[in-house]
């Protein structure tokens, strides 16, 4: 996980002044200690995302994971796809067969 704004570092005991500095001099500052990971529940058949942070006695704090943590994260695919992706474009991508070709066809 990465902050790229400073109220995201206050939330995590950083003063104001610290947290604008580091945002400045680095742009994104990784976030030791927490992170996002998929379990598969057997109950609803589903992998579902946790936000997931280490206490400093080596315990962990696990949660579902919310819809703005995605955009702290790097390594991970977002499930519910880039909003920035058409879905001419997410749907191709799913088609996986001698057939995609097809559909771009190059006149000339």
């Amino acid at each position: 996980m990465f902050a790229d704004q400073p109220g995201q570092l206050q939330q995590r005991g950083l003063s104001r002044r610290a947290a604008s500095l580091l945002i400045t001099n680095q742009t994104a500052v990784p976030v030791e200690g927490e992170w996002l990971e998929a379990f598969w529940c057997e109950e609803c058949q589903e992998t579902k995302w946790y936000y997931v942070r280490q206490s400093s006695d080596r315990t962990y704090e696990i949660s579902l994971a919310p819809r703005e943590l995605w955009q702290q994260v790097a390594g991970v695919i977002d499930p519910h796809g880039n909003p920035s992706v058409g879905e001419f474009t997410r749907r191709n991508a799913r088609q996986v067969n001698c057939h995609t070709l097809n559909a771009f066809h190059c006149l000339g």
